[in-house]
């Protein structure tokens, strides 16, 4: 089954607090991350951020904890550089800033050349704007990764995704959308409301391109 992966660069992945829920929401994390042929790097900032919560906030800190308990991902920390970037990102209108996850998974990533895994769309602009350089990738980018898929298997990576879209809410770039519904199917895309409207409705028979011109 054929994706568009962005995991071409083999430098390490440093993951934003929705990269770890949606993995978390699959149901097997522990298994994704094993196969992951690149570390995943989380940010102190971002356990700091989920710890302050409570209830779910609570509960994603707990599971960053044993995650890096078992090695699975690695907690870090931004040095002088990554600070400098980390300001950069929060200070500013709000049109023009991000949430303190947001914006240390970026810096991080920018001070020593990784990859930052983001799947929100204004994070993602304002990468693109102020580190245009940067490698970024997604949360469908980890689970189509050729090695995850491999060590899961077909079935249960689509059980997977399926999770991480009804219950992580997952968000799915348009290039990846296709990839999506050729693994789960249509019945189970009409379930998944972060999926664009268009996927949602391709059970009732209407062609994809029909529904994206409205006819």
């Amino acid at each position: 089954m054929g994706s568009r992966n962005r995991l071409t660069d083999p430098a390490a992945l440093v993951g934003d607090t929705s990269a770890v829920i949606n993995l978390n929401a699959t149901g097997c994390a522990r298994e994704i991350l094993w196969a992951l042929p690149r570390a995943l790097l989380v940010v102190n900032v971002v356990l700091s951020e989920r710890d302050r919560g409570r209830g779910r906030g609570r509960a994603y800190a707990d599971i960053l904890k044993e995650l890096a308990t078992e090695r699975l991902i690695e907690i870090v920390k931004l040095d002088e550089v990554g600070e400098a970037h980390f300001e950069r990102l929060v200070v500013g209108p709000a049109a023009e800033t991000l949430d303190d996850g947001e914006a240390a998974t970026i810096a991080f990533a920018a001070a020593g050349g990784l990859t930052a895994v983001i799947d929100e769309r204004k994070a993602t602009r304002l990468c693109a704007k102020v580190f245009p350089k940067l490698a970024i990738c997604s949360t469908v980018d980890i689970l189509c990764d050729v090695d995850v898929g491999r060590a899961l298997g077909d079935a249960a990576l689509a059980a997977a995704v399926f999770r991480a879209l009804k219950n992580g809410r997952m968000r799915v770039l348009p290039q990846h959308v296709q990839w999506v519904i050729d693994l789960i199917g249509v019945a189970k895309a009409a379930e998944c409301p972060t999926l664009p409207k268009y996927a949602r409705k391709l059970q009732q028979g209407i062609s994809a391109e029909d529904l994206r011109s409205g006819r």
